[in-house]
């Protein structure tokens, strides 16, 4: 202010042209003291707000274990018995309805746990037995009002089951419109309190029921979810498994005072023989959710009971890379250390998996530079993987050398630091090239690092989480990946999406405890920026671990992710095989997709498979086909001719992009519609599933011919082909081999005879795609009268313009079978171009004895076919109707 007045005086003495520039003098002057005590007063207020701004700290503390409370090796074995071997480890859901909030996270705990179950929603049961074994561990049911209200015979049958396994049931009350005040459950002697608000819940450390769930704390608050209900018993058959205090002024005086109130009680059976679980909590809330699979492991005489063992792996991605101001500090890398400390008594071995991506060093202010540096010095402390040098995305490589260039900078830079990449593992970028996978990514990584394991979180998709598996690709173990809650932009507390309690949720009973809970093994996937900044992942990883051993049993290890993979694989071996969905369904994957950048690329999946099976005249439908202009068959193979084999053998292991090669779309012709026939896939175990994956609104056709005569055939094909094992066995030695047979005669026995098992097969593929995208060609009348199967097959497809294969097809008397007509020439004419002479072949028919045989074996099938083909409503081939009407002799 004194600088003011003095130039304002000195202003009193101008006058004209010199008062105006004295006056702009004074303004420049008094706006650069203006700015730069605003500078000065921000930069104060930014170091005060730094000195007061903590990153939080962790608050979650255990009291001391009950006689339950510490793990042992005894665990994994509570609850099991010699009924256990009776049972097969799956669940029978009963649900109200599919769609329901309380069914879906039923099913969705059920998936992300690993355990197998089979949905009822109507009145009918299923079987519940086979072979003297029960097939089911427990029953859960979402309401238990459905158990009460089920008819006599079902009530008795459920009944029955349970008493004869010595099954028990868990299911949940249901909330109410109006409240009961000691009503009587029926069949039991329990009385109920409903549409109750509870408080302060803990466990009882006497129950049996406990496996997972660890007693001695309590949630002190209000339990979450629906109105509550609570159970009132005095008889030696229920025990509390949880309780609580009201929470409301409900009942507040009376009968409800005094003693905590059991909300989920154990029933030991003692009235009627069956073991019960019952729930007055909604299977919403997380501890719910723990305590029912324990009840399904009690249930099932630990059957459906996983082991205890829980591995997690945190990666920390993009080590050097992110934008000035957020990177890490000094302090942070200490910081960091000594959290990594303390995590190891808790979790043995725990270390810190850092992904780097060089080319980003020293890229950030100069005290984030410093936390590169002190990053380097502690390289020994860290396990450290690479990423790609200069962080680009795989899928927007030109090629595979120009990716191996990018692998090979960071191998150098890893050198010079002394970075130690030990566990040949690596992380793409975005998840890039991994799924979808990229063969040129695949090829760098084992040519510069020789990767071994990667992970993802896209396979299958992205999300449900719960749905991520593993899958093995060119020699490279892919690992389910896990998020945490935290990403790039994740950083200050105070700005995390949703409020701090949204993290806090997660943390305590959420998603990241969910996550360690129902995976044995869990790679969570962090960035550089949540270790800087508030140190959320420090934060939240220590909570979330202390939560953990407060509320659970688990116990929790770290193992690099060489050795998870091992364990990964040998857990779960049926996951090495792929399954390959379409990218076009799903944008993220469609974005990470190499042939993206092609815009028909879509339009390349064939929208019409031809199944087969074999010799029932597959090769002829795709050449009669081919003559429609729209359609157009997939390129021929050079390995196995006209098919492509994808779906049922190695080429599937190829990937997508080397199967659409075989289906190049011009861009401008987007009216093809595309096919192929590879009559391999009908009895292929894996195909239905496989198909589903990629093609889910494919339309498929089966040509059904007589199995008697598909099997004869058969061994008429491997004959001409000069199959040793058939040249040297009569087709009646082949059909009448025993289990005690060579090798080669069990296995030609075993083609001629399976795929004609036709209501099996399709019944495979019925569990994927419903009936209407099924078509059923007859076999017979494709020989006999091809024309009427090319027109009805040319209905189902619904392809324009329909034409009129009597114009395209001819009868061939001297080959004896119906051949493309093409022009003959000038005049007008037209002759045949038929098969090449492998197809249409002429033998001796069957002796008598060799149909007697067949026509006996397969009745048995043929049965089964006819009743399925009525129940789909598909016509029954005049074959079948012959097949059925003699009733082969017995004995």
């Amino acid at each position: 202010m004194l600088l003011c007045k003095t130039l304002l005086r000195k202003g009193r003495h101008c006058c004209g042209l010199r008062l105006l520039r004295c006056a702009v003098t004074i303004v420049a002057v008094v706006a650069l003291v203006m700015v730069l005590y605003s500078a000065y007063y921000l930069g104060q207020a930014h170091v005060i707000q730094a000195m007061h701004h903590q990153p939080p700290t962790v608050r979650v503390t255990c009291g001391a274990p009950p006689a339950n409370g510490a793990a042992s090796a005894d665990d994994d074995a509570r609850h099991r018995s010699a009924a256990r071997l009776r049972l097969e480890p799956k669940v029978l859901l009963f649900l109200e309805s599919q769609y329901s909030a309380r069914a879906k996270e039923l099913s969705t705990l059920l998936t992300a746990s690993g355990i197998r179950y089979k949905i009822v929603t109507s009145a009918a049961l299923p079987t519940f037995t086979a072979g003297g074994r029960g097939r089911y561990g427990a029953l859960l049911f979402e309401s238990y009002e459905r158990y009460l209200a089920m008819d006599a015979w079902s009530r008795a049958i459920v009944d029955r089951y349970c008493t004869d396994f010595d099954v028990g049931i868990a299911a949940f009350m249901p909330a109410r419109e109006e409240s009961l005040h000691g009503a009587t459950l029926p069949g039991s002697a329990l009385r109920i309190h409903t549409n109750l608000a509870l408080r302060d819940a803990r466990l009882d450390p006497e129950s049996p029921v406990l496996r997972m769930a660890r007693a001695g704390e309590t949630l002190w608050g209000a339990v979450p979810g629906e109105a509550h209900t609570v159970f009132v018993h005095n008889h030696t058959s229920y025990r509390p498994v949880m309780m609580a205090e009201l929470g409301g002024p409900e009942l507040a005086a009376g009968r409800l005072q005094g003693a905590p109130l059991t909300v989920v009680v154990q029933d030991c059976g003692y009235h009627d023989g069956i073991r019960r679980v019952l729930f007055g909590v909604s299977p919403m809330f997380w501890l719910s959710k723990l305590l029912l699979l324990d009840a399904l492991s009690y249930l099932s005489h630990g059957r459906l009971a996983g082991d205890l063992e829980r591995r997690i792996l945190v990666d920390v991605d993009d080590i050097f890379v992110g934008k000035a101001g957020t990177r890490m500090k000094p302090a942070d890398v200490e910081a960091m250390l000594a959290s990594q400390e303390r995590l190891r008594s808790l979790v043995p071995g725990f270390t810190f998996n850092l992904g780097f991506c060089g080319k980003m060093l020293h890229s950030g202010t100069d005290e984030e530079d410093a936390g590169d540096d002190a990053l380097l010095a502690a390289a020994d402390k860290f396990w450290w993987f690479p990423h790609i040098w200069s962080h680009k995305q795989p899928h927007t490589f030109a090629n595979r050398t120009a990716i191996a260039e990018q692998m090979a900078l960071n191998k150098a830079f890893s050198a010079k630091h002394g970075i130690p990449v030990l566990h040949q593992y690596a992380v793409a970028p975005h998840h890039s090239g991994v799924y979808p996978v990229s063969d040129q990514l695949y090829e760098a990584w084992r040519e510069v690092w020789d990767v071994r394991q990667t992970s993802t979180e896209e396979y299958p998709h992205l999300y449900p989480a719960g749905q991520r598996r593993g899958f093995v690709y060119r020699d490279v173990r892919v690992l389910p990946r896990q998020t945490c809650g935290l990403f790039t932009h994740t950083i200050m507390i105070d700005e995390y999406p949703g409020g701090r309690q949204v993290l806090e949720d997660k943390i305590r009973g959420g998603e990241l405890f969910q996550t360690i809970v129902t995976n044995a093994i869990s790679v969570f996937m962090t960035h550089l920026s949540n270790y800087g900044n508030d140190r959320l992942a420090l934060y939240a990883f220590e909570s979330v671990v202390r939560f953990v051993q407060c509320w659970t049993r688990l116990r929790l290890q770290t193992e690099p992710p060489d050795r998870l993979a091992d364990l990964y694989f040998q857990r779960f071996p049926e996951q090495r095989d792929p399954v390959w969905g379409n990218p076009c369904k799903d944008q993220r994957h469609l974005n990470l997709w190499r042939l993206a950048g092609n815009a028909s690329v879509c339009d390349r999946f064939p929208k019409l498979l031809i199944l087969g099976p074999q010799k029932t005249g597959s090769t002829a439908l795709l050449s009669f086909l081919s003559l429609h202009p729209t359609l157009r068959a997939s390129l021929p193979s050079p390995q196995t001719f006209e098919e492509v084999q994808f779906f049922n053998g190695d080429n599937y292991l190829r990937g997508i992009d080397w199967y659409l090669e075989f289906f190049p779309v011009p861009n401008s012709d987007s009216s093809v519609y595309l096919f192929e026939k590879s009559a391999t896939y009908f009895d292929g175990d894996a195909v239905p599933k496989r198909v589903f994956a990629l093609l889910p609104k494919a339309k498929l056709v089966v040509i059904l011919l007589s199995p008697a005569a598909r099997a004869y055939s058969w061994y008429q094909h491997q004959r001409a082909h000069g199959l040793p094992v058939a040249l040297e066995h009569s087709f009646l030695e082949v059909i009448t081999a025993t289990n005690q047979s060579t090798r080669a005669l069990r296995q030609l026995r075993n083609r001629c005879l399976e795929p004609g098992k036709y209501a099996a097969h399709l019944e495979a593929w019925l569990r994927y795609f419903p009936a209407e995208q099924l078509h059923l060609a007859d076999g017979e009348r494709l020989r006999t009268d091809p024309v009427t199967e090319l027109h009805r097959l040319q209905d189902f497809i619904q392809v324009s313009p329909r034409v009129n294969f009597t114009k395209l097809i001819t009868y061939d008397a001297e080959k004896g079978f119906y051949c493309q007509r093409v022009p003959s020439g000038s005049g007008g004419g037209s002759r045949t171009r038929c098969l090449g002479g492998g197809k249409g072949r002429k033998y001796d028919p069957m002796s008598d004895d060799e149909e007697r045989v067949l026509k006996k074996y397969f009745f048995i099938f043929n049965q089964r076919l006819s009743k399925l083909l009525k129940r789909i409503g598909k016509p029954v081939p005049d074959w079948l109707v012959r097949e059925l009407t003699d009733v082969p002799a017995t004995g």
